[in-house]
């Protein structure tokens, strides 16, 4: 059992498609970000965040990622 605040609280996954390719989509992404450092969360599935300049980034998709990386070259 899970609790937060002295409450109970149920943790469940999601492995519907959409899940899986979202993550998979994110996979490789993730794996680069570790290997620097970044310290990269996957959030509720399908959102990316890390730690960049000690400000955390959070990217919906894959396109905004891009943008932004292209702006920042040490990525």
């Amino acid at each position: 059992m899970v609790t937060y605040k002295g409450k109970p609280i149920r943790l469940s996954s999601d492995f519907s498609v959409q899940t899986l390719q979202a993550r998979e989509e994110w996979n490789q992404i993730f794996k680069l970000l570790s290997e620097r450092s970044y310290q990269p969360r996957i959030m509720y599935s399908a959102k990316l965040s890390f730690r960049y300049e000690g400000e955390i980034k959070t990217f919906l998709d894959i396109q905004k990622l891009k943008e932004f990386s292209t702006m920042r070259p040490t990525l």
